[in-house]
């Protein structure tokens, strides 16, 4: 019996794939719609489950029905009870004891297997992948939490709305329209006011339903809130601790919790209410039902075991009201979650690819910017009509105060965002018109904040290549110096070494250690084109001096953009950009620039070991 049950289950389970490939399309924002859209891969284990549910409600009403059979035919007496009517009651004893678990097993393995099991990954899944589409800034405006919480709600509720469709909602009906044609049958009489009282309980849901769900949605906001602040809290509880402000963070959640416990009390003051309107609905139901039975059995239009048939089914409807409505409530507080959630989801992606977007392909890594403009839409900052050529194999420095425009030449160039105005190209293809996964596989990247994956330290560094061998990744961490303490990692699960977990975006390494690890990383990517954006701050300066010589390692065959503040680190590059507001406003090697007695050269000559950011200040003071 196990062994078919199982069976069952997987043959169920595989007919729908909740990773199979669908439309990249932005979800459809009206809640209804985005569930409906989930369910069109499910339509044979909807049809499986419709069959199954008219079975399910026929089968309850007909032991219900049977019931009051069995109360007539006693009614001749026990003398030739068994002789007149033991096969009858034999085979509907089989039936009660067989066929009906078989039944309800098998519904049971429709909803769970079929449903359940397939429908909140789908959801789940469909929402990531939607997300993972987002440019940066999308994640930067946002709380990761709650967005993860977003996701991870949708598709629950997705699931569990499905699912009540079914075991509640349709079977339900069915029970309700089979009750009324088998009262029909019995006396047109006990029909009637059933008819009239099921009108009246469907109008009072659908009239209070849409309140609780309301009530629902912002009890569900207000818990986003909560999450997110706690989430954002735990993120970054170092900072916390360094600035000594636990009780700061405690009142910040504090607050959210106070909202979050008003919504919850008005959502559960619309749950009593409806206890108690549902205590009238079922008195109403038995009463109903009751006394136009017993008036008609007294006039002798009805037996006594149809009266009982009817009493019941009136039973057993005044159990099934108050389910109704709870199922009917959640799946509006279903509803509520899922158009939360999709003000993050239901998002259109700003950066995509074109149709039918070719790879790109690097044969030299040439770099060219074509008068390119970008203000982040606010018509002014970032890059006013730059036009910069980059030879292949060549290597720049960008020199810039904050805001001149450096990370934006460098988050256009990777399609972290579009260009607004002009063209970007490598080797002659314009990189808006190739994959963006293409681009950036072709670009190696490390940047003063080399944030970690909360993997091991291997993961990390095969992130750069997930094929490399054992040899390969142990090259890159010798490259980057940091074989001189991977070996000696432990994390409190007691793992070592390279199979030790890092902590959330790195945390339980030090600065320097994560560097050289992002470092790593990078050298085993070896991609054609390389952007360093002050890839050694994090270093102290002996560490710094040896990772040096790595890059410039690194650097050989490549194409290389380095942003870096502190200029002795970039005067060995073959051309120094020196970017103010936005435009280029000198080009030219080192030396030349300090023979031109320009900006650069007056930085140079101030810095003496320092930050450009101290240099800049000072040349805006004169």
């Amino acid at each position: 019996m196990s062994t078919l049950r199982a069976r069952l289950s997987t043959w169920v389970e595989g007919l729908v794939d909740p990773f199979a490939a669908h439309p990249a399309q932005t979800p459809d924002k009206r809640p209804l719609h985005f569930m409906l859209g989930h369910l069109r891969p499910f339509r044979n284990v909807m049809l499986i489950a419709g069959a199954v549910g008219i079975a399910v409600a026929l089968l309850e009403l007909g032991l219900i029905w049977y019931a009051g059979r069995l109360v007539d035919l006693m009614n001749a007496g026990p003398a030739t009870f068994w002789q007149d009517n033991g096969g009858e009651v034999l085979i509907a004893a089989l039936l009660l004891l067989l066929i009906r678990p078989l039944i309800l097993a098998f519904n049971a393995i429709v909803l769970f297997s079929g449903i359940s099991t397939n429908m909140v990954i789908q959801a789940r899944w469909r929402s990531h992948k939607h997300m993972l589409g987002q440019p940066v800034g999308f994640f930067q405006n946002d709380f990761a939490g709650r967005l993860a919480n977003r996701v991870l709600n949708v598709g629950y509720a997705v699931e569990d709305s499905s699912f009540l469709l079914f075991e509640a909602f349709f079977q339900a009906a069915v029970f309700a329209i089979a009750t009324l044609i088998l009262l029909s049958g019995m006396n047109i009489v006990l029909a009637l006011p059933m008819a009239l009282w099921i009108a009246a309980f469907v109008g009072f849901v659908l009239w209070y339903a849409p309140r609780a769900g309301k009530a629902s949605e912002k009890n569900s906001h207000a818990n986003s809130r909560v999450t997110a602040r706690v989430v954002d809290s735990y993120s970054n509880i170092e900072t916390v601790k360094l600035f000594a402000h636990a009780t700061r963070e405690e009142r910040f959640a504090r607050t959210a919790m106070r909202r979050h416990r008003l919504r919850f009390g008005a959502l559960m003051r619309v749950f009593a209410a409806q206890q108690g309107a549902m205590a009238l609905f079922n008195s109403a139901a038995m009463l109903l039902v009751i006394g136009p039975a017993l008036l008609l059995w007294s006039n002798g239009h009805l037996t006594v075991g149809e009266v009982a048939a009817a009493v019941a089914m009136a039973l057993r409807l005044n159990t099934m009201t108050g389910w109704i409505m709870w199922m009917t409530v959640r799946t509006f507080e279903h509803m509520g979650t899922i158009r939360e959630g999709l003000q993050s989801i239901a998002v259109p992606q700003t950066v995509t690819d074109a149709p039918n977007a070719p790879e790109l392909q690097v044969t030299k890594g040439a770099i060219a910017y074509k008068n390119v403009t970008h203000h982040y839409g606010k018509g002014y900052g970032g890059l006013n009509g730059i036009t910069l050529t980059i030879a292949p194999g060549e290597r720049i420095g960008l020199v810039g105060r904050s805001g001149a425009g450096k990370s934006s030449l460098v988050n256009l160039l990777l399609r972290i965002r579009d260009a607004e105005g002009g063209v970007i190209e490598i080797d002659g293809q314009n990189i808006a018109a190739v994959r963006q996964d293409s681009l950036r596989a072709s670009i190696g990247v490390v940047t003063q904040d080399s944030s970690l994956l909360h993997r091991s330290v291997r993961d990390n560094i095969l992130y750069g290549r997930p094929d490399a061998t054992e040899a390969d990744l142990l090259s890159a961490a010798e490259k980057a110096e940091a074989m001189s303490f991977i070996p000696d990692l432990r994390d409190a699960a007691g793992r070592k070494g390279f199979d030790a977990l890092v902590g959330e975006r790195g945390v339980k390494l030090s600065g320097g250690q994560r560097q050289r690890i992002a470092l790593a990383r990078v050298i085993l990517k070896d991609a054609p084109i390389l952007v360093l954006d002050e890839a050694t701050s994090a270093l102290d300066s002996e560490v710094e001096a040896a990772i040096q010589e790595t890059l410039y390692g690194m650097m050989e065959g490549k194409t290389v953009i380095a942003i870096a503040h502190r200029l002795s680190t970039i005067a060995r590059m073959d051309r120094i950009v020196v970017l103010d507001q936005g435009q280029v406003v000198e080009d030219g090697s080192h030396s030349a620039l300090l023979e031109s007695g320009g900006l650069y050269a007056r930085l140079w000559s101030r810095q003496s070991g320092g930050f450009i950011g101290d240099s800049l200040a000072d040349e805006a003071a004169e």
